[in-house]
């Protein structure tokens, strides 16, 4: 796992490089974005001398205090981009947003721990952990940030997933999601004016224009479906091979925003083809797969249920980021672990991986106390 972080710190700092290559307003962030590495295994050495139950233990302080750090953004940020989710300290920035996965993964699995692998009960486990989720969910989506909320929520899935869950429970979520889904297309095309006024009214246009351009393609305006048009455009371009490092900038990419940053996918269909997405999938699929074997090798549930936790956030987030850039799931402000630009993120995945690490060193010790 050490090795591939190496190896997505190599491609992040070239990435990025090349994204914001003959841009002088974004001078210098490949040099940041290694600054941003050195501090993240900094932070892993920390996190995996520091034995995981001890965080456990106190999840209610970490919950607590992302909660508070998500409701201070209300009265000390003002919105930009039509949004209030960061923290501004000069240069530094920081999103609450972010960091609340990890503790959200942290209060499911002390909750779902105390079962000690029976079946969860709906009252007194399932209703309990859609309601830590649900807090967290709402002040998001309130900032407004849709991406990190639709986050909160295929975490708690995943985790109440491999936490037991009766099916009969696992029939009932899906004939609720699936029937709210398909009674939201039918409303959202019934009333799409209406909707439309009330979102523009509230200054929420570009989440009317998100999903409309993902419901109906056909009909979203031309500025509404550019960046997907156009990053899917540059990432066919790309071919097989790709059109080289640093060549892909006087093509499509002007059209794209956020290149080095959500849009960065983009860079590595047109510049390193097929061929280049391919080898980071499977960069992903070997780290995944590697946190799965020391879920499954946990003896303690706690540590699996975090694990897992863990791996889905980074597999929805891949899935996520890929597909608005190729058309299959609409456009969110996702970044792609570990290769998007952006200290908050880089550093919270880096905090996670030190805790899957310090869930794998601290087994032995459990074993022998239980």
């Amino acid at each position: 796992m050490l090795t591939i972080l190496l190896m997505f710190m190599g491609i992040s700092t070239l990435l990025v490089r090349s994204a914001t290559y003959n841009n002088p307003s974004y001078a210098n962030h490949d040099l940041k974005t290694l600054v941003f590495y050195g501090i993240g295994f900094g932070v892993i050495i920390l996190a995996t001398l520091v034995d995981y139950r001890l965080i456990l233990k106190t999840w209610y302080v970490w919950y607590g205090l992302g909660i508070v750090l998500l409701m201070l953004i209300f009265v000390f940020v003002q919105k930009k981009n039509g949004a209030q989710s960061w923290f501004e300290f000069g240069d530094v920035s920081f999103q609450p947003a972010e960091v609340m996965k990890l503790f959200l993964i942290i209060a499911v699995a002390a909750i779902m721990g105390r079962r000690q692998g029976d079946s969860l009960r709906m009252r007194t486990d399932v209703m309990v952990v859609a309601a830590v989720a649900f807090v967290p969910f709402l002040l998001v989506m309130m900032q407004p940030d849709l991406g990190n909320a639709m986050i909160y929520v295929f975490i708690v899935l995943g985790m109440l997933w491999i936490g037991n869950v009766r099916y009969s429970y696992v029939t009932i979520g899906l004939i609720v999601v699936v029937g709210g889904t398909l009674l939201f297309v039918t409303l959202f095309t019934s009333y799409n004016s209406e909707i439309q006024s009330y979102l523009e009214s509230k200054k929420l246009g570009h989440w009317y224009e998100r999903i409309n351009t993902y419901i109906h393609p056909e009909e979203a305006s031309k500025d509404a479906s550019q960046q997907s048009r156009y990053a899917q455009i540059a990432i066919g371009s790309g071919g097989l091979s790709g059109d080289g490092y640093l060549q892909g900038e006087s093509k499509n990419r002007k059209f794209i925003p956020y290149t080095y940053s959500d849009s960065i996918f983009v860079v590595i269909g047109e510049e390193f083809g097929f061929q280049g997405a391919a080898v980071l999938l499977l960069l992903y699929f070997l780290f995944i797969y590697r946190m799965i074997l020391i879920a499954y090798q946990c003896y303690d549930l706690r540590g699996s249920f975090i694990i897992i936790g863990i791996a889905t956030m980074m597999v929805f987030q891949i899935f996520q980021n890929i597909g608005m850039m190729i058309g299959i799931m609409p456009i969110t402000g996702i970044t792609l672990p570990f290769i998007s630009y952006g200290g908050t993120s880089l550093l919270l995945n880096m905090m996670c991986i030190g805790l899957v690490f310090s869930i794998r060193a601290h087994q032995d010790k459990y074993q022998v106390e239980n």
